[in-house]
């Protein structure tokens, strides 16, 4: 019955498992992200409160749109069990640290997934997986501008304040040719 059921899908069971994987890792992220948020709130930081909530929303749109990949390739999207989210952090500026790391974690996956997906020639999820890759360029590049501000503004006096004015506005210029 496995067998008559794999004929339903293109997507071989480790390209679905790393979607999958893919798909709870951006569940987690969006809950992560969420979480700042609600930190920021609680902080004072209003400005990247909202911030963190749009990353959050965001995040979530590409938990889907992962998973209505799987579902329309006629694989099986599993709806991640999502917990042990970190609600707690030490500084203003950690919580940036941990958005970067978080960043580069994802950035990371969708490379590996995208080497699996050439190694199995499957050009179908490798060109489907093209949007997320360069949609990371954006999150790092936003990401790291973010924590650069705490470097050249300083925490000191009025710092944090203009940090938290300023992340809302950081914006990626996207110069690459389509």
């Amino acid at each position: 019955m496995k067998d008559l059921l794999r004929l339903r899908t293109s997507l071989t069971e480790e390209i679905e498992k790393v979607l999958n994987d893919q798909i709870k890792m951006e569940a987690e992220a969006s809950a992560m992200y969420l979480a700042m948020s609600s930190w920021c709130d609680r902080n004072g930081f209003d400005f990247s409160a909202g911030y963190f909530k749009k990353q959050s929303d965001e995040e979530r749109e590409h938990m889907l749109r992962l998973f209505k990949f799987v579902s329309d390739m006629g694989g099986r999207a599993v709806s991640p069990d999502i917990s042990g989210i970190q609600i707690e952090f030490e500084t203003f500026k950690s919580v940036f640290e941990q958005a970067l790391q978080q960043e580069i974690a994802v950035t990371q996956s969708f490379n590996r997934m995208a080497d699996k997906c050439m190694k199995a020639k499957d050009f179908v999820t490798f060109t489907f997986l093209q949007w997320f890759l360069k949609e990371q360029i954006e999150e790092e590049y936003v990401a790291r501008r973010a924590l650069e501000l705490f470097e050249i503004i300083g925490e000191e006096g009025t710092g944090q304040y203009e940090i938290d004015k300023r992340v809302p506005k950081i914006k990626y210029e996207d110069t690459y040719e389509d």
